[in-house]
């Protein structure tokens, strides 16, 4: 706090005129703004779960893009923490707080789309993003929407036909889905053919919450199913750890996702990088920030899917990984 003497040192009152002489040196030494500073843009990143990992992955495609959070670039997370009903508020919040750049996950891509269509949105999904009616073009998005697309759902078809090698007598395989997901029942409905065309019954599980987890395995468990695939989502993937721990308590063989599940000790994995799709994320926003259009930024699709085996999980489990199933991975974790 500054105090301001009004007697001078001799106890004499001080004139009007030696008064202001002093507020104006006082105001002199004090620090002004820049000239023509302006405020830092704003990206937001709305998403319906926690996600750490995606986010740091998302800060260094930024940063390798020249922008640094707090320094030229102010990021505003917002997370709904499960509660699909908040993403709607969330969205209108970022766009009535006039954010430069909106990035969103697969459930959180449709609430951004509604409440904006002049602010660019990025979105990082595991769909595709024709069908789910993200955009209308891949190489010419157009309009205010573009972004990255791990194509994780397209893909379970072929999870299931990696199980079904490693497993061959596995007549019902269990399938863990989220019902919240966005595309989870598209999902279920090409993992139905393709476990007829194997010969298997697939049996469905849902679980929106960590309640709902542990009650899906206690069935998985009773039906004594001879493997499980588990199926894609920001929730279920968020959770991890706990479907990995009771795969392995019911000693339940299963195929995830992303290799965060193997790393984490589940059995196997097979898709395309998330992290990476969250990194080339941060590199868009970038272009966007220097003057890109959305609509002119084709949307990124991986060049490479990953097969990685758990062999520590494998021996737990009991089983023997054939040889030529080891020879086609793209990484062993022992």
């Amino acid at each position: 706090m500054l105090v301001i003497p009004v007697r001078c040192a001799l106890g004499a009152a001080m004139t009007r005129r030696e008064f202001i002489k002093l507020i104006g040196g006082v105001a002199a030494a004090w620090p002004l703004p820049a000239e023509g500073q302006q405020p830092l843009p704003v990206v937001g990143l709305l998403r319906n779960t926690e996600g750490a990992e995606w986010i740091a992955a998302f800060r260094r495609g930024l940063s390798d893009s020249g922008y640094t959070d707090g320094d030229n670039v102010t990021l505003d997370i917002r997370v709904a923490e499960g509660k699909l009903d908040q993403l709607s508020e969330l969205a209108v919040d970022l766009v009535r707080k006039r954010v430069a750049v909106i990035v969103a996950n697969t459930n959180a891509t449709p609430f951004a789309i509604s409440a904006t269509k002049s602010i660019p949105i990025v979105f990082v999904t595991g769909s595709d993003p024709i069908t789910t009616g993200f955009v209308q073009n891949l190489n010419r998005p157009s309009g205010n929407v573009t972004g990255v697309s791990f194509f994780n759902e397209p893909l379970g078809s072929k999870r299931l036909e990696i199980l079904h090698e490693l497993i061959p007598n596995a007549e019902t395989v269990a399938v863990l889905v989220d019902p919240d997901f966005l595309r989870g029942e598209a999902e279920l409905r090409e993992l139905d053919v393709s476990g007829r065309a194997l010969g298997e019954k697939v049996v469905v599980f849902r679980a929106s919450n960590d309640r709902e987890i542990d009650a899906a395995f206690a069935a998985i468990a009773q039906a004594k199913v001879g493997a499980m695939l588990v199926g894609g989502g920001a929730f279920l993937t968020s959770r991890r750890r706990q479907i990995v721990g009771l795969a392995a308590l019911h000693k339940i063989p299963a195929i995830y996702v992303t290799r965060q599940h193997t790393e984490a000790g589940g059995l196997m994995s097979y898709g395309a990088s998330t992290t990476d799709a969250y990194r080339r994320a941060g590199v868009y926003v970038a272009r966007i920030l220097k003057g890109e259009k959305p609509g002119d930024l084709p949307v990124e699709l991986p060049t490479k899917f990953e097969l990685v085996i758990n062999l520590k999980t494998a021996k737990a489990l009991g089983l023997d990984i054939p040889f030529h199933i080891q020879q086609s991975a793209d990484e062993l974790v022992d």
